[in-house]
């Protein structure tokens, strides 16, 4: 007997030995190829980005799982206990593998065996993360020994906290859900501390299989089993009887998430947003990384500049006639049927619908795909004269048979009286629109086209087109920079320039035809001449022009072929926009952005628009010297007093000149039309001392508008109902002027100092020393460039302090007939100019 039981000792040895030798081997084998479980160390899933308008609001978000990561140690309690009584109860005891676990797991599966009940698991909260984060959902016994292996080694090297704050947060719980904060809102609209025990119970039930436990669809299983983890916590002893009586007799009711508050609109400025993140921090920060974009949006601006660019787009295309039905109907035996099958064209407004046109006369009887009839009567459709080629139109229509037919499908709107509606159709034209603050270069608002669903090409940044007259105001600028003035005259007749051999001679022309002889070069920008521009560009010198093009950003390789100073380069409505408002900062340079700041998931600031430095701007409290000062880093980019200028001068083309119909706003304000060759691009640009607003109008493959389609008939209407909109109630500030201009008036149509008598007389601005007494030269007539800078004194600069008019900032009333200095950079009345003048006594005259 002891040699019978000492063999089987041996043998029991050996087994044990074999099997430790198996299992040691079975760990070896599989354990080579296992992936690295230390990444779990720095673990970060994948977490949304959300993109916020200025206001704060949320605009859009990018995930490819929508997860609100949140560390263990805001995750409650009553959470924990729930998971825990769920899926592994010995969690805290365990290293990895629970043998216990595993022989109870085995024991019920084999009492149930034949029974309805679902398999009992022996899987440990470890082991799952080895097999969500390292694993595949394979069914093999291989991957259970992987996992066995992973989940062994991850409690070696993480304490038990990091192993459950990642599983709470990477499970996926059904309804989209992505960890259990996500989960908590889209189930019961709730934050996870206002969890109820039943709540917490039902979310702990589900990662096992969340369809299987659908609220809805499979509502009795789905209280079967929260009531299966509310027993288990009351028998681990983390909730009362009372709790556990009643989380059980709790309904078990989902609750529909709160809909979040979205900025409506601004599709093409948040794309616009996306292409430069994924540029700066690539797709996975994007859509996995978890930003805090706050972008420079004003939902409000949005709103209007949309509405605005698409009634502009409307407007112009129903003058020039209408292009037909959507669709046609043969047989309206089934048109409800039929009409329900044909969509409307994309991008169509929410206002707009589609309907059938049952039968016509004077009006047209219409019908809607719910059976409901309606009018359009002839008042609402009598715009839809034929469009004809060229963009010309045809005979106003005399009924509504002239326009439409039986089973004709058209888009209409509500007109606001019971049952009439209005003809509607989609332009065919298109165009952008942007708004920016010239002081930081933050675009307020921009729209890229007539609709982002229509099309996502964005014309106020990628399309490059020719900005015609709107480029003006910059051979200006050259050349009052080079010591011109605003009274230098400039002659304005026939122009022929020789663009060398085998080339047609250049023959420029005024859009009105007619000539001026010597004009100044104020009305040279208030009428748009360009055949002014034309001679100015070459007595500077194309160089120049460029430089100034090159400087404010408009184009970095800008032609020097003279027919480039009309505008016949190309940019974006972008960068004239970023080019105007350091135009209406007094020269300024600007960035735009429409970013102001980016964090990360943790909250750190990875990206800030304005870099300035502020060590005050932190203190709690502000003492001693008030509020802080803030430097302004901006560089100066140009004298100020040339820039101020060219403003006062594109002031006049709101007051005198091609934007007269702006008057009606009654406030500060300058802009510039611009219309191309054949009227193929229209631009209006135009500004406040703080709003800089870019508006362009063209087919998106480029042809004539048509005849008489200018800037001003296109793209200034656009502007007008923004700003209509954007400025009500608000105060607007004259323009500040610098150190080192005096005003002087002057004749408005001649530039000489202005007489006893005369009726049309302007202050206009000139630099101290360099006024209009200044005639170094006869009229500018192209006949030769002109060297070097002009000034009275040689230099044209400030000859004294006691020249200027005193203070930094001078301010004029919006209708530009008076200045004084102004404390307040707000007010608005204002007293006559000083009396003060240069030394040099102003002379009548002044023809360059």
């Amino acid at each position: 007997m002891l040699r019978g039981f000492a063999v089987l000792l041996s043998l029991l040895f050996l087994g044990i030995v074999a099997a430790v030798a198996v299992i040691g081997g079975v760990f070896w084998h599989y354990g080579r190829s296992l992936p690295d479980y230390r990444q779990l160390a720095d673990y970060q899933p994948p977490v949304t980005t959300r993109l916020y308008a200025g206001d704060g609001r949320l605009m859009t978000e990018y995930a490819v799982e929508k997860r609100v990561f949140v560390p263990i140690d805001a995750i409650p309690r009553r959470i924990l206990d729930a998971f825990l009584s769920a899926e592994d109860k010995n969690f805290y005891q365990h290293q990895g593998l629970d043998p216990t676990g595993l022989i109870r797991a085995i024991a019920v599966n084999a009492r149930n065996m034949g029974s309805d009940r679902r398999p009992v698991g022996a899987s440990t909260i470890t082991q799952q993360v080895a097999k969500n984060f390292l694993l595949t959902n394979e069914v093999s016994i291989e991957r259970k020994i992987k996992e066995a292996i992973l989940a062994l080694r991850i409690e070696q090297s993480f304490s038990k906290d990091h192993i459950l704050e990642l599983y709470l947060n990477e499970i996926y719980l059904g309804f989209g859900s992505y960890g259990v904060a996500s989960a908590a809102l889209n189930y019961f609209n709730k934050s996870l501390d206002q969890l109820t025990v039943a709540e917490a119970a039902y979310l702990a039930a589900v990662p096992k299989a969340p369809n299987n436990y659908h609220p809805v669809r499979k509502h009795d299983a789905a209280v079967e089993r929260r009531n299966w983890v509310v027993d288990r916590m009351l028998e681990n002893g983390y909730i009362s009887v009372a709790d556990a009586d009643a989380a059980r007799n709790e309904p078990l009711q989902v609750r529909e998430r709160d809909e979040t508050e979205y900025v409506h609109g601004g599709e093409f400025f948040s794309e616009e947003v996306r292409r430069q993140v994924v540029a700066g921090y690539g797709e996975a920060s994007l859509y996995k990384g978890g930003l805090t974009v706050r972008t420079t949006l004003d939902p409000t601006y949005q709103g209007y500049a949309e509405k605005a660019l698409q009634k502009g787009l409307i407007e112009y295309d129903r003058r020039h006639g209408w292009r037909g039905p959507v669709a046609t109907m043969g047989d309206l035996s089934s048109w409800k049927a039929m009409l329900g099958s044909i969509a409307a064209p994309k991008g169509t407004p929410e206002r707009w619908g589609l309907a059938v046109v049952l039968k016509t006369g004077k009006d047209a009887s219409i019908g809607f795909v719910n059976g409901s009839t309606a009018t359009i009567p002839y008042e609402h459709l009598k715009w839809a004269r034929p469009h004809l080629p060229d963009q010309r139109t045809g005979a106003e229509p005399k009924s509504a048979a002239d326009v439409l037919k039986a089973g004709d499908v058209v888009l209409v709107s509500d007109t606001g009286k019971p049952g009439q509606y209005a003809l509607e159709q989609m332009p065919d034209v298109d165009g952008a629109m942007v708004a920016m603050d010239p002081h930081t270069g933050r675009v307020l608002a921009m729209a890229g086209g007539f609709s982002a669903e229509r099309s996502e090409f964005n014309r106020a940044t990628q399309a490059l087109r020719q900005p015609g007259s709107s480029f003006k105001p910059f051979v200006y600028l050259a050349a009052l920079d080079s010591g011109f003035t605003p009274s230098t005259l400039v002659m304005d007749a026939p122009f022929v320039y020789d663009q060398g051999p085998g080339l047609p001679p250049w023959k420029p022309k005024n859009y009105s035809g007619d000539y001026l002889g010597p004009t100044t070069l104020r009305v040279g920008i208030e009428k748009s001449r360009n055949l002014m521009t034309a001679r100015l560009a070459q007595a500077i010198g194309m160089n120049r022009v460029a430089q100034m093009a090159e400087l404010f950003g408009i184009d970095k390789n800008f032609p020097r072929f003279l027919a480039a100073s009309l505008g016949a380069g190309e940019t974006t409505v972008m960068r004239m926009s970023t080019a105007y408002s350091m135009l209406a900062n007094g020269g300024r340079r600007i960035t735009p952005t429409l970013i102001d700041r980016i964090q990360d998931r943790t909250g750190k600031t990875v990206y800030k628009h304005d870099a300035r430095q502020c060590e005050a701007c932190n203190n709690t409290f502000w003492t001693g010297q008030g509020m802080p000062e803030i430097p302004d880093s901006r560089e100066q980019i140009l004298d100020p007093r040339s820039i101020y200028q060219i403003v006062h001068i594109m002031e006049g083309v709101v007051q005198y000149g091609t934007a007269t119909r702006l008057k009606v706003l009654n406030v500060p304000m300058a802009g510039k039309t611009g219309t191309t060759n054949d009227s193929v691009d229209t631009w209006f640009m135009g500004f406040t001392p703080d709003l800089v607003v870019g508006v362009f109008v063209g087919f998106d493959e480029p042809r004539s508008l048509g005849r008489k389609e200018t800037g001003t008939s296109t793209a200034l209407p656009v502007f007008q109902a923004f700003m209509t909109d954007a400025l009500k109630g608000k105060p607007v500030r004259p323009f500040a002027v610098p150190r080192g201009i005096q005003f002087i008036r002057v004749d408005h149509r001649t530039g000489r100092i202005a007489q006893a008598g005369d009726s049309d007389v302007v202050y206009e601005a000139f630099k101290v020393g360099n006024t209009a007494g200044f005639t170094p030269s006869p009229v500018i007539d192209g006949s030769a460039p002109i060297d070097g800078a002009l000034g009275t004194d040689g230099s044209g600069d400030i000859m004294t302090e006691e020249d200027g008019l005193g203070p930094a900032d001078v301010y004029r009333d919006p209708a530009g007939n008076t200045a004084a200095p102004a404390p307040n950079p707000f007010a608005t009345g204002l007293s006559q100019p000083p009396a003060a003048t240069p030394s040099a006594t102003p002379q009548a005259g002044g023809l360059y």
